[in-house]
């Protein structure tokens, strides 16, 4: 079953997506500027009469989910034909490519015979099923759970592109034959692939390397401006005490996040600051873990005074809660990108995490944010916030600017379109960055 719509065409296991939409493009100009719209909108001009596909594997939860629905309306806006679709998966499915995505991040264990025939199995049912059933140009797949598709299905004239959003161990997956095989297989029949930092990509596949980091919609409702009165109705709603230091960390219910952690840090710093705690996450359709996650977070904080356990909020909400925030935490032990980052540094948080994975690009320490290794120095660093307000507010304007500069749809778009144009005419194993990253 499917709808078409001005903005797109969107499948998720052959049912509609809810409609999506994007303000209009003069609005996005109010914020990146004229120019850059029009350099856009002249790049979308080559893709005239090209369709483009963005597949992946669930259509709510995740960074994945939430760019996509921003930028396929956004696309289609400015006339560039994208379309959106899910594939299918049964839970043994989503259990193995939980797997192969811990062991992409760097956890040691076994990849079986087993579990290699669950992810073909049910990549060959996505292709019996007709998942692609309309004619493509370049087709963006999205991550390890789809990658197989291109094996059974890309055409004689068909580009088809692998993003790879996760914050990929490389010596890790080159120490894993069995894994390290699949992919390098599956990954082969693709034209090019786009990582979001450079240490993520394995040099000896035999193709063209994007890099490009993900981005947010800054009109969207996760991350457009709010009324103060809606604000103060949301923490009202949730009991959270507006007149209370908010320590908060917004992401999935998963081990890489290390949520326990952070109530271990929490925990310091309540005993010398009054404080609370939110922790604000959502429940990935293709992510099975994150229900025991979930479980072993409350049982850790039942204790704990002042801790909140929010769940699926509306992306409101989020916004809402994210703007109320003194500190917002990221205790990724690995990141691919933290989109959640982005989304708090564009509000002007200061936010303190590991120096690991995509954070490292998100942040510039002691400027826009603190990247600190050890859980104490962290809880200290926030300590520090907390008692110095005028400061905490210097970092959140710088890293409002540097969102804006660097991490907001608009630019982003522009280097996957461009990343598009020009896949042809790039050497294989070559690896293509189109801007410098660190100007604050």
């Amino acid at each position: 079953m499917s709808e078409n719509l001005n903005n797109g065409t969107v499948y998720s296991n052959r049912k509609k997506v809810n409609n999506l939409k994007v303000p209009k493009i003069k609005e996005y100009e109010k914020i990146v500027g004229k120019e850059a719209i029009e350099k856009l909108k002249e790049l979308a001009e080559f893709f005239d009469g090209i369709r483009l596909l963005d597949l992946n594997s669930t259509s709510y939860g995740g960074g994945v989910a939430e760019m996509l629905r921003s930028s396929v309306p956004f696309l289609n806006q400015i006339g560039v034909e994208d379309d959106w679709k899910v594939m299918k998966g049964h839970d043994d499915f989503f259990d193995v490519t939980k797997s192969i995505h811990n062991l992409l991040q760097g956890k040691k264990h076994d990849f079986t015979k087993k579990m290699e025939e669950i992810y073909i199995a049910s990549t060959e049912e996505n292709v019996n099923d007709n998942i692609i059933d309309e004619e493509y140009d370049i087709i963006t797949i999205h991550d390890p759970q789809p990658l197989g598709l291109a094996k059974y299905l890309k055409k004689e004239n068909q580009k088809w592109l692998w993003r790879c959003h996760i914050d990929l161990d490389v010596e890790v997956f080159q120490d894993n034959e069995n894994l390290r095989e699949l992919i390098t297989n599956l990954a082969s029949h693709y034209d090019a692939a786009i990582f979001s930092n450079v240490q993520y990509i394995v040099s000896s596949w035999n193709l063209p390397k994007f890099i490009t980091p993900p981005y947010i919609d800054p009109l969207s409702e996760k991350n457009k401006e709010l009324k103060e009165e809606y604000i103060s109705e949301v923490l009202e709603k949730y009991n959270i005490d507006a007149n209370k230091p908010i320590i908060l960390q917004v992401s999935r219910f998963d081990k890489w996040k290390d949520p326990i952690g952070l109530i271990s840090i929490y925990k310091s710093v309540k005993q010398k600051e009054d404080c609370q705690l939110i922790l604000v996450g959502s429940m990935a359709s293709d992510d099975p873990e994150g229900v025991s996650v979930l479980e072993d977070v409350k049982e850790e904080s039942k204790h704990t005074k002042d801790v909140n356990i929010l769940l699926n909020l509306s992306d409101l909400e989020v916004n809402a809660i994210q703007r109320a925030a003194t500190v917002v935490v990221q205790n990724s032990i690995k990141e691919g990108f933290g989109l959640t980052v982005t989304e708090a540094l564009w509000k002007g948080k200061p936010v303190v995490g590991r120096p690991v994975g995509g954070l490292t690009l998100q942040i510039i320490p002691d400027k826009n944010g603190f990247l600190i290794y050890g859980a104490k120095k962290r809880a200290d660093k926030i300590v520090w916030l907390l008692r110095n307000p005028e400061k905490a507010k210097i970092v959140g304007n710088n890293a409002k600017d540097f969102v804006t500069k660097r991490f907001l749809m608009p630019g982003r778009v522009y280097d996957s379109l461009l990343a598009m144009k020009t896949m042809p005419h790039i050497p294989n194993e070559s690896i293509v960055s189109f801007h410098p990253w660190y100007e604050l």
